[in-house]
């Protein structure tokens, strides 16, 4: 199947979103354009959206950006959908908007997620439950907490901890990088009996390949143990500006087992998230058509005819 979808690269963090695409001159969308962020479950959810909409008639634009600006641009209406809202992480980066009536969250897309510091299992068993265990053993660490990308509600966290030295974080340094690099860091220090602590979530790859502890959270530090939902977040305009879409969004709720399968398949495995997406969707027609329930497609056709007409 071929693919009419783009995806875009946007390297500077402040670059203008403005630029993406002209204004919108009519009632109904022509094109979806989703903000998103380096993390293999977003990319895989996004994918599947986007082929759903493109059999609806719809085309698809998928822009790569740090969260900060995937926010700006759908409070700005330069983007059409976050499929990464991640809660509590992310509240005082998404609130403010919702109040201020810019953006809406459309629906938790997830529930049941947990995110937060963990540490190998042979680390666990050597002492460490808490984030208050930490410091205990802070040499054998280096002192270093392996982060995600800068900007991140789960950083923002955990250099507050750092700063406010709760749970005795004080002489803790923070090392961001991308969650790629971090992983892979990871990975090298496991394979050697290496103690390391970093930012670890679910639904992800990682808890399948990693034996992994989610640690308990000390001094309501709020590095850990941190039980999320994950939002929808789309412009408050978006049910004026395009009703069917709006609708899909807020029936596109996911399971997490689903979704581990997807960046098992996506990051572990290292398929392409398009074959990925094609492929489930075409397995999936029961959880793919309550999706759509009372969604048309761009003709006019319920949604589910248009895609069944896709992926037969």
């Amino acid at each position: 199947m071929t693919m009419t979808h783009h995806r875009r690269h946007l390297l500077g963090a402040t670059l203008a979103l403005t630029s993406l695409v002209a204004p919108i001159a009519q009632a109904d969308l022509d094109e979806v354009r989703f903000g998103v962020p380096p993390w293999p479950g977003v990319t895989v959810k996004s994918e599947i959206a986007a082929q759903l909409l493109e059999a609806m008639g719809y085309e698809t634009r998928q822009n790569d950006l740090a969260v900060s600006v995937i926010l700006n641009g759908v409070a700005e209406g330069d983007l059409e959908a976050y499929l990464g809202g991640w809660y509590p992480v992310q509240t005082e980066m998404v609130e403010p908007l919702v109040a201020d009536g810019k953006v809406e969250k459309a629906v938790a897309n997830i529930q049941g997620a947990i995110s937060g510091l963990v540490v190998p299992r042979y680390v666990k068993e050597a002492g460490v439950e808490s984030v208050a265990d930490l410091d205990d053993y802070r040499e054998r660490f280096d002192g270093t907490i392996l982060g995600i990308e800068a900007g991140t509600g789960i950083n923002t966290a955990i250099g507050e901890a750092i700063d406010k030295d709760l749970a005795n974080l004080g002489d803790w340094t923070l090392r961001e990088s991308s969650t790629a690099a971090m992983l892979a860091q990871a990975k090298q220090k496991m394979r050697n009996d290496e103690w390391v602590t970093f930012v670890g979530w679910e639904p992800h790859w990682m808890n399948v390949s990693f034996d992994l502890v989610y640690l308990e959270d000390a001094d309501d530090a709020g590095v850990a143990e941190i039980e999320s939902t994950v939002w929808t977040v789309v412009p408050d305009d978006l049910k004026d500006r395009d009703a069917d879409v709006h609708r899909f969004m807020t029936q596109y709720v996911v399971d997490t087992a689903d979704q581990n399968d997807w960046v098992h398949a996506y990051s572990h495995e290292e398929r392409p998230a398009g074959e990925v997406a094609s492929e489930w969707i075409a397995a999936n027609h029961d959880t793919v058509a309550a999706w759509l329930e009372g969604v048309e497609a761009r003709d006019g056709r319920p949604a589910i005819e248009a895609v069944e007409a896709q992926f037969d």
